[in-house]
């Protein structure tokens, strides 16, 4: 190979998700085909293929989650369904050619960097060793299931299951059914439990503000006009994310959006719920997007019914057979669901990675995950998170930021291929000064004026929220400054990497 000719760049992603996929999509487009996916399970699709539990949905509107690149048309429902969310994905994978970049079953345990060579030395359950000069971590904040420490859980006889890990087996008729948890997934599948269970218990730690989703079928002329009217879809997919984004002053702590949303919020309440005990409980005691706003039209209507409770005293114990309420009250069950979330602040863990020096991923964010622009970290060079810490959404579609996450790392893919650079690595003046500046603004949102949340860590480090608007992430990853990188070049070769690339290849 003559001297200034570009490089051979392995990438190794890790998870088949919409970031995998986004990203995969996105290498083969800029002719990057030395790249692997590494996913655990025997089937593509992340959260979308784990969730099954009965009524499971996205809580944002279907235009505008999906790719911008390959929008889909024929929507069955304003709020798409799990279902049609993973076949999109399974549609994506096929159609974009990266089944056979992708390993099924190869789940990934931890990497080590190698600076002489300029490469990830990446290692799996199975004890398979590869090699990769970009690893890329996709596997987002919500893949980890998260159990409470309740007294007494283990000693429980009944069935029972966390939501993210649905039992199918299990018929939920006659039984009594104790469901620990009301946010986000608690509120679909509730009201399917609501018309199965003979008895339902709602455990309430704190109430979440709630507003109507108003889902429909999309009316046959409606799904004509996305699929042949050039341009309708399109202004469809603006018009939803112009209206999420203006949302945007809401988690900024605007007061009159907050009066606003608080007002409609506690109408639709009212409208829907006339047991006054019922209602003061349902409302939260915190200020509208600090956690997580969700959207509902069947849960509140499912608590009114004679055989569901929503029990708003905490938990004591849990018994063999039944749960004791902070209050003493004994509800006896024979299902236990646990709606508890996931273990949304320990990015990539449990697997774990040394860098530079030999210095441990976990133990640098001892103190909280941060990343620069939420992808990169000083000492894990060529190291990229996808959905990584701060880059959550509380206003709009998650998807708009993996496809600039995407955007981001094949430029830097680029640079290393085209400018023979052996490795960037980030440099910590940069994280540091990215990182004081963001938390400053994060203390002015809504977010910091809650105790506890699923976007922060104990200690009240909020590690998952992005503090901008979409469009001021867009700007800031449209193209990477260089200049807050450490350029490593010469350190191998370009016959070692060339020989190195061949036998990878050869091998697989």
């Amino acid at each position: 190979m003559q001297h200034g000719q570009p490089r051979r760049v392995r990438v190794a992603i890790i998870g088949a998700g919409f970031s995998g996929l986004c990203l995969g999509i996105k290498l083969r487009e800029a002719g990057f085909d030395a790249f692997t996916i590494l996913e655990k399970d025997e089937r593509l699709g992340g959260t979308w293929r784990d969730n099954t539990y009965p009524g499971a949905a996205c809580d944002v509107p279907s235009f505008s989650y999906c790719f911008s690149f390959e929008q889909k048309t024929d929507w069955s429902r304003k709020w798409a369904p799990q279902a049609e969310i993973l076949a999109y994905m399974e549609h994506c994978a096929e159609k974009y050619g990266l089944m056979p970049h992708i390993r099924f079953g190869v789940e990934f345990t931890g990497a080590t960097f190698d600076p002489g060579a300029g490469v990830w030395r990446i290692r799996t359950h199975g004890a398979e060793e590869l090699e990769a000069e970009i690893l890329v971590s996709g596997v987002g904040q919500l893949h980890k299931p998260f159990t409470p420490k309740i007294a007494g859980l283990d000693e429980f006889a009944g069935v029972r299951f966390h939501s993210a890990r649905w039992d199918h087996s299990v018929d939920l008729t006659g039984k009594s059914v104790a469901v620990i948890g009301n946010a986000a997934s608690a509120i679909q599948f509730v009201p399917e439990v609501a018309k199965q269970a003979a008895r339902l218990f709602v455990f309430q730690r704190s109430a979440n503000w709630m507003l109507p989703r108003r889902d429909r079928a999309y009316r046959p002329f409606e799904r004509w006009l996305f699929a042949h009217v050039p341009g309708v879809a399109r202004l469809y997919r603006w018009y939803i994310w112009a209206m999420l984004e203006s949302r945007y002053p809401l988690f900024r702590g605007n007061a009159f959006f907050q009066r606003q949303v608080e007002k409609f919020a506690k109408m639709y309440i009212r409208e829907v719920v006339g047991d006054a005990d019922l209602r003061k409980a349902l409302v939260p005691d915190y200020p509208p997007g600090a956690r997580r706003l969700l959207v509902s039209d069947d849960y509140y209507r499912s608590l009114t019914r004679d055989h569901v409770e929503l029990i708003d005293a905490g938990i004591d114990r849990i018994t063999a057979n039944a749960i004791v309420a902070a209050a003493g009250k004994e509800f006896p069950v024979d299902v236990l669901i646990l709606a508890t979330g996931f273990d949304t602040t320990n990015f990539l863990a449990p697997a774990d990675l040394e860098g530079l020096d030999g210095r441990s991923l976990q133990s640098t964010w001892d103190a909280g995950a941060r990343a620069y622009l939420g992808m990169t970290v000083s000492g894990f060079p060529n190291f990229f998170l996808m959905y990584g810490p701060n880059t959550n959404l509380g206003h709009n579609s998650i998807l708009f930021m993996i496809e600039c996450q995407a955007r981001y790392i094949v430029e830097c893919a680029r640079a290393l291929r085209d400018q023979r650079i052996d490795y960037l690595d980030l440099k910590p003046e940069a994280l540091d000064a990215y990182n004081a500046k963001l938390q400053r603004e994060l203390a002015q949102t809504v977010w910091a004026r809650t105790d506890h949340s699923w976007y922060k860590r104990a200690d009240g480090t909020i590690t998952n929220n992005w503090a901008g608007t979409t469009t001021r992430y867009w700007w800031r990853t449209r193209k990477p400054d260089l200049a807050a990188y450490r350029l490593v070049r010469g350190e191998t070769s370009a016959a070692e990497h060339d020989e190195a690339a061949a036998l990878q290849t050869a091998a697989s």
